[in-house]
Formats: C-alpha cells, sequence, structure tokens
C-alpha cells in the first residue's frame, strides 16, 4: 500500500554468554525449520572454515579431501569427475569442473580446459584442444589436431522435445583432423566437418564442410579458403595456386568445392 520494503533490523551488540533469542538469530543459530525471515531481510549466515587440527577425529576432519590425480600418463585436477570405466591417453590435461563419462574414449596431449562436458560413447583423438565451457555429447567424433573454442556447441538430436525421449536418434557429428571451431560456434548435429576447415566464431553449421573452407555467419556460408597454418589463403594465381603466407605451401582447387595441398598429405601431420 505505501510501496515501501521492510528494513533491515540493526545489528544488535552481543555480550558474551548471552543466550537470548535476539543473540541467536544475529548469529545465524536458527532452527532448521525456521523460514526465511522476509521481515528481517536476514539468513543464516555461512560458518567459517574450520582448521583442522592434527588427531582430530571429528566429523568434518574426517570428511575426504580430494587432490589432483597424476599418474604418470595424464593429469586431472581435484575438481572433475572421471567416470569408470573410460580411456585417457598420456599426456592428456583435464582442468577445473571438467565431467568425463563412461565410455568416453580421449586420446594423447589432449587438454580439456574448465567446464569441458565428455560423453559416453565420445571418441576424441590426440592433440585435441577444447577451450572453456564445451559439451562434447554422445555422437560427436573428433579426430586428431582438433581445437574447440570457448563455449561452442555440439548438438545429437535434430528435433528435441522435452517429452519424448530420442535417445535412438542421436545424429553422428564428425569433426575431421585439423579443424577450428571458433568461439561460441553451433554445430548442427549430423554434419562433417573438414580437415583443416575454419569455422569462424559465432557461425551456425548446418551442413557438410568441405576440407579448408572458411565458414562464416548464420547459416554459415564458405566465405573462402584457410590453410593447414590457419592463414586465409589469396585468390589464386594464374596456374590456380594459392600459397599460404606463413608456410610457402602451395593449395590448389583440383575441383570445384576441393582444394588439396600440393606440398604435403592432408592425412599427414605437420612436420
Amino acid at each position: 500500500k505505501a510501496g515501501t520494503r521492510p528494513r533491515n533490523p540493526k545489528p544488535l551488540a552481543i555480550k558474551s554468554g548471552d543466550t537470548s533469542p535476539q543473540s541467536k538469530a544475529a548469529l545465524g543459530l536458527r532452527r532448521p525449520d525456521a523460514a526465511f525471515d522476509q521481515k528481517a531481510g536476514t539468513r543464516p549466515r555461512n560458518p567459517k572454515p574450520l582448521a583442522i587440527k592434527s588427531g582430530d577425529t571429528s566429523l568434518q576432519a574426517k570428511m575426504p579431501r580430494r587432490e589432483a590425480f597424476v599418474s604418470g600418463d595424464y593429469f586431472v585436477h581435484p575438481s572433475s569427475y572421471i567416470d569408470e570405466p573410460c580411456e585417457i591417453g598420456a599426456g592428456t590435461r583435464i582442468w577445473h569442473f571438467c565431467h568425463i563419462m563412461a565410455g568416453a574414449r580421449i586420446g594423447e596431449r589432449c587438454n580439456l580446459g574448465q567446464n569441458v562436458f565428455v560423453g559416453s560413447g565420445v571418441v576424441i583423438g590426440n592433440n585435441v584442444k577444447i577451450q572453456n565451457n564445451v559439451s562434447v555429447y554422445p555422437g560427436v567424433e573428433l579426430e586428431d589436431d582438433v581445437f574447440c573454442g570457448p563455449s561452442c556447441v555440439f548438438t545429437n538430436v535434430i528435433n528435441p522435445r522435452s517429452q519424448i525421449v530420442r535417445h535412438s536418434e542421436y545424429r553422428r557429428t564428425l569433426v575431421r583432423r585439423g579443424a577450428t571451431i571458433g568461439a561460441n560456434a553451433t554445430i548442427v548435429c549430423g554434419v562433417t566437418i573438414g580437415r583443416y576447415a575454419f569455422i569462424g566464431a559465432g557461425a551456425v553449421v548446418v551442413s557438410d564442410v568441405p576440407d579448408y573452407a572458411l565458414m562464416l555467419g548464420v547459416p554459415a556460408r564458405r566465405r573462402g579458403w584457410m590453410s593447414r597454418h590457419g592463414h586465409r589463403l589469396p585468390e589464386p594465381d594464374a596456374d590456380g595456386i594459392m600459397i599460404c603466407p606463413q608456410s610457402g605451401w602451395r593449395y590448389r582447387e583440383v575441383e570445384p568445392a576441393v582444394v588439396r595441398c600440393l606440398d604435403w598429405p592432408e592425412d599427414e601431420p605437420l612436420p
């Protein structure tokens, strides 16, 4: 009626040994079934962390403390969860708040940033870099040397509904060797992204992508060609040759929408 909100009460000066209800409320010592007091606008405060002394047998002292898992093969941050059984290759590093589900296969020398989810049955090759906040759902396969930028999105159902279970309808998404997926890009399920393709930030891929293609926009369209070293290739010369400005390697469109490197095989990693 008056358009006013109740004001928070002034803090009480609590004397040592005071056990009155007012003092207990001020200290956050409320009954477990007590509701939030909207009139007072107060909530119980979180207790300060306990200093655990040597030999302490209290419940707090007995609670397990998670530590980073470092084997001779790979590293897992203590905040992450690895469901068994799964495969993780040598040299792989899994950072904060990740979840690897049972049945996932992760290759060697991979790096999974903060808050990465890898679903059951997912296959990730060697030397794959997955940045923060990426979920790799069942049905997705990443070949060797793939780069997934921060918060890029994979899907596995083309027409999801909360009321309809479609676990048997997951569509396969394949990201081939050396491809780059930019930050916040979305990959609609059921497509293949070709070798060394480059998906620009924020693009939405809805169809197959050729090798070396530069894809931009919503929906994504091919806007050029990229070299294996991550540079946009210039217009072809009189002989149809496009030269990478970093490596000097030659590329040619051998047939419409099919580009090949003339100096190194597509299936071989960079020397």
